[in-house]
């Protein structure tokens, strides 16, 4: 896929390279290193090139190579040795870069040749914990400095997705469910579309053999119905992140003891950031807040 051209500021080469703008500054200045584009205004602006070769360089500063050095190399010489550190060493850093530029870019063959790489030497799992989530953690971070739009994160994120639906799919394709066995529900209420996190958690619990049942974001609690009338023994599981309307916690849970336990005191199991808002004093013991997810995940 063709690189599409965009112009960053300083600010943001800071920010995704983890460089101070300051020590940019002197490094363009006393070594040359970057050619940024001045605006009327005589602001520096870079292009995708400046940012690929100066997470490049901060990659090579943070391997003990001084900035007098990497500044005489050429760009080849930077490029192969980048590649050579990072075949012996840590992959996560390089893989994350990697991906950052993928998604600045638009370019899907660059995130899967990253990831199929990842991949010859770790589970899934492996790479969702040790490179998806930190990545995660830094998007969130670019998108409040303003430093990427939402169309950047909503890009990675749904390449991210895909990647736990196929492997849910290699999942389903060798289970065998019992049928008296426990089922997970997994929903997330109503006004609540961010889903990442209850679709990795579906994948685990898949892969420890766990019956598990995926019904998506924005889920009326009225729809719970049609499945209760099949199954009995069930576990409710939501994730709670950040909604576009600011729902009340405590009113979802609410409106769950009553169209769900009205029988039956039906497991609900809460994950995700805005659980700190939870009161866990008020909550039913029914209600369950998971405030780590690899705690639980260790316990399946």
């Amino acid at each position: 896929m063709e690189h599409i051209k965009q112009n960053f500021s300083i600010k943001d080469l800071e920010h995704l390279s983890g460089i101070k703008a300051h020590t940019i500054r002197i490094w363009e200045k006393r070594y040359d290193i970057l050619n940024p584009e001045r605006t009327d205004t005589n602001i520096r602006t870079y292009n995708g090139e400046n940012l690929q070769k100066l997470l490049n360089i901060a990659f090579l500063n943070s391997h003990g190579y001084k900035i007098s050095r990497i500044s005489k190399m050429k760009e080849e010489e930077i490029n192969d040795l980048v590649k050579r550190i990072s075949a012996s060493s840590s992959e996560e850093n390089r893989s994350k870069n990697s991906f950052k530029l993928a998604m600045m870019n638009f370019d899907d063959r660059l995130f899967q040749q990253t990831y199929n790489k990842l991949r010859e030497k770790r589970s899934f799992r492996e790479v969702f914990h040790d490179v998806f989530l930190p990545l995660l953690e830094e998007i969130g971070l670019l998108w409040q400095t303003d430093t990427i739009k939402p169309i950047h994160e909503h890009y990675i994120v749904e390449l991210i997705k895909q990647k736990i639906y196929l492997n849910i799919a290699d999942l389903r394709s060798e289970m065998i469910n019992e049928e008296d066995e426990k089922l997970y529900v997994l929903f997330l209420p109503t006004n609540e579309i961010h889903d990442l996190g209850i679709l990795y958690l579906n994948y685990e619990l898949l892969n420890a053999g766990k019956n598990a049942v995926y019904l998506g974001p924005s889920l009326p609690l009225d729809n719970m119905d049609y499945l209760m009338k099949i199954h009995k023994n069930l576990v409710f599981v939501s994730y709670l992140t950040v909604s576009p309307v600011n729902t009340d916690i405590h009113e979802f849970v609410e409106e769950f003891q009553e169209k769900i336990c009205g029988k039956k005191n039906h497991e609900l199991l809460l994950f995700g950031q805005r659980t700190k808002e939870i009161d866990k004093s008020k909550m039913a013991e029914n209600v369950k807040i998971q405030s780590n997810l690899n705690e639980f995940i260790n316990q399946l």
